[in-house]
């Protein structure tokens, strides 16, 4: 049966972002840009479940991470990990958007103003939004709230996504393709760093010619692919060598560079760290939740823990995270020594 849905608009009049918020906002995008750009030192940490699909479990994260955030923050840089929607291979649950009640009833209306609503509390907590920018017709709802956002393998090809990433206001990455190729990627950064006209959804909600002025903080998100990694110093400074320009690069720990084992995610990282003065690498991801592993959705779920990706839980996060901290404090102050 076809529903009606509210508008970006409407939506945006429903839970407005405030003035104070919205200046958060453009300062947590700056911030970004400035690590990116190598002006900040700072690592980048992208952090969260692999997906929401509790708002309770995910604002108590939310709670712990910015606690973290206090103790860690001249080294390390947080962006939430909050994705809505998730890609699927055949079919599958596609996320918090279209089923926030887990009941496969795919209320959409609910999606947007549950997740709108979620966003706003852990903006109000100071911390920065990311997201995948998966259906093109949902940025319009958020893109007043999300500081990064990212473009999987499966769509980094897709000329729709490259032109929409030209228009946002906020830094994306583009992750290189399943088989381990980076061309796509790289043609995708390309593109979206130029200007388009293309055909979208405006905030009424009516179709409109929209012009693109080009997005030039999109970057590359390395995650290995279904038969290895690549995010080494001898695989990252391989792929530098193709690049046809240079580019800002994140290095995702889950997927292809943990071989699919939320719990290889922290030697991912250690050695992402180790090796970043040879690679130069911006910022990382992280697949993390209260609760190790994954569920089944069911009557019966475990509180915290993730129902798509298997994830690292919050002890272990916390622990690889402070000690992270550490070594990067070290490699700075070996750098001044030096």
């Amino acid at each position: 049966m076809n529903s009606i849905l509210m508008t970006p608009q409407q939506l945006k009049q429903q839970q407005p972002l405030s003035s104070e918020l919205a200046a958060h906002v453009q300062q947590q995008r700056q911030t970004i840009e400035k690590i990116l750009k190598g002006q900040d030192s700072r690592l980048l940490v992208i952090t969260g479940p692999c997906s929401i699909h509790d708002p309770k479990a995910v604002f108590e994260y939310a709670e712990k991470l910015k606690k973290l955030q206090a103790q860690v923050e001249k080294q390390i840089y947080f962006v939430m990990r909050a994705y809505i929607e998730k890609p699927r291979t055949t079919v599958g649950w596609k996320g918090f958007l279209y089923d926030p009640n887990l009941n496969g009833q795919a209320d959409l209306n609910e999606g947007l103003a549950q997740s709108r609503e979620l966003y706003l509390q852990i903006l109000n907590l100071g911390l920065p939004l990311a997201s995948e920018i998966l259906n093109p017709m949902v940025t319009g709802y958020f893109d007043d709230l999300l500081a990064w956002g990212a473009i999987g393998a499966r769509t980094s090809e897709s000329q729709i996504h490259r032109e929409i990433a030209s228009s946002l206001p906020y830094p994306v990455g583009f992750k290189n393709g399943t088989d381990g190729s980076v061309q796509i990627a790289t043609d995708a950064i390309l593109s979206s760093q130029h200007s388009h006209q293309f055909f979208a959804m405006g905030q009424t909600g009516a179709p409109v010619l929209l012009a693109s002025s080009g997005n030039p903080l999109a970057h590359i998100i390395l995650r290995g692919s279904n038969s290895g990694t690549n995010y080494d110093a001898a695989s990252i400074q391989t792929i530098q060598k193709t690049l046809k320009q240079p580019t800002a690069i994140i290095v995702d720990c889950s997927h292809g560079n943990s071989g699919k084992d939320p719990l290889r995610q922290p030697e991912v990282l250690q050695q992402v760290v180790q090796e970043r003065e040879l690679t130069q690498v911006r910022g990382v991801m992280l697949e993390s939740h209260l609760v190790d592993g994954q569920q089944k959705i069911s009557e019966c779920m475990v509180y915290g823990q993730s129902v798509t990706d298997g994830c690292l839980g919050w002890d272990k996060t916390e622990a690889l995270l402070l000690e992270i901290a550490e070594q990067l404090n070290q490699n700075q102050l070996k750098k001044i020594v030096a």
